[in-house]
């Protein structure tokens, strides 16, 4: 199985490649979850690197009729095939694979970013570039962009696109969404651009005015940084021994939450302050983890250059190195 990876599809480019699959490490006879599946980019390059078996599970029904037009290139030698599709969010990871009777996996690889195939297709509404409905939803269910934008009160608009766009200006954009959408609905993706383009000047960045409010009603309609908070809970808890997990974020607010979590577990959160009298008595805690990336991995300046939505990848990974005292369902409320 070892050797080259075999040929992408030209719309999807797997951001940092090579580095995944250096920290992930897959082997014969390993059971990996690629759980952010959408173009297969990783999935395909870890079922071509060995002989295992890999789940992909995707909340998005286009990702996976993507991937039951793959699976017959990875056959198991008994009909079956290598990967195995799973319908939902991440954040479901362990419920989803208990149903196929995975209690335990060898690797798992997030990449938290949108889909390429998200971007690109102007009707899905993720876009400032195309013209398109405002829709936004990783799924098929739930309000849309449009919905929040034309019925949330000015200052609950404010705080999204402050939060999770980390737009400075986000004051002023959400009172020039609310005048425009007293004229008329805000329904399409150029509207909106429109909109916050009037109220916010480009910068030396080169980085389009409407790129945070769009970044911030997206997270917002999916609940990322919560579905994100929950995996995070959740896929350590399923790592066997030896397994690795392997995650790649695009923005702050994704990376300080990985940051974090794999900080907890691996006991590396900040001591107490040597006022706090809890100092007095703390210990490091005993860890399954440990860390393998001190520091976040940056891409290098080949892959920018090929793939500009590269720039702001940030890879980071951990290890698990004993069993697991907390059982994978148990989940943080």
């Amino acid at each position: 199985m070892n050797g080259p990876f075999p040929p992408h599809d030209p719309g999807h480019v797997p951001v940092m490649l090579a580095e995944v699959m250096e920290y992930l490490a897959p082997h014969d006879g390993g059971r990996y979850v690629d759980g952010t599946f959408g173009g297969g980019g990783y999935a395909r390059a870890i079922l071509a690197s060995c002989d295992c078996q890999l789940w992909g599970i995707d909340r998005d029904p286009a990702a996976i009729a993507r991937g039951a037009a793959l699976a017959p290139a990875f056959p198991d030698g008994h009909g079956a095939s290598r990967l195995h599709l799973l319908h939902g969010g991440f954040a479901d990871m362990a419920d989803l694979l208990a149903r196929d009777g995975v209690t335990k996996v060898d690797g798992i690889v997030l990449d938290l970013g949108v889909s390429s195939y998200q971007i690109d297709e102007a009707e899905r509404g993720f876009s400032f570039r195309m013209d398109g409905p405002l829709d936004m939803r990783m799924n098929d269910t739930g309000p849309t962009a449009a919905d929040v934008v034309n019925t949330l009160p000015e200052g609950e608009l404010a705080d999204i696109i402050y939060h999770y766009g980390e737009e400075r200006l986000s004051r002023r954009v959400a009172r020039a969404i609310v005048a425009a959408r007293a004229e008329a609905p805000l329904l399409r993706t150029a509207q909106l651009a429109d909109v916050v383009r009037s109220v916010v000047r480009p910068d030396r960045s080169g980085i389009d005015p409407a790129t945070r409010t769009f970044q911030g009603l997206r997270i917002h309609v999916n609940d990322e940084l919560g579905q994100i908070s929950r995996v995070l809970e959740t896929a350590p808890r399923l790592l066997a021994p030896g397994g690795r997990l392997v995650v790649v974020s695009f923005h702050s607010l994704e990376d300080r939450l990985v940051k974090q979590a794999m900080s907890r577990a691996a006991g590396r959160m900040p001591a107490p302050s040597r006022h706090d009298p809890r100092a007095m008595t703390a210990r490091a805690a005993p860890t399954d983890f440990t860390l393998l990336t001190g520091r976040p991995i940056r891409p290098g300046e080949e892959e920018t250059r090929r793939n500009p939505r590269a720039r702001s990848a940030r890879l980071r990974a951990m290890e698990c190195i004993a069993p697991s005292s907390i059982p994978a369902s148990e989940t943080a409320e």
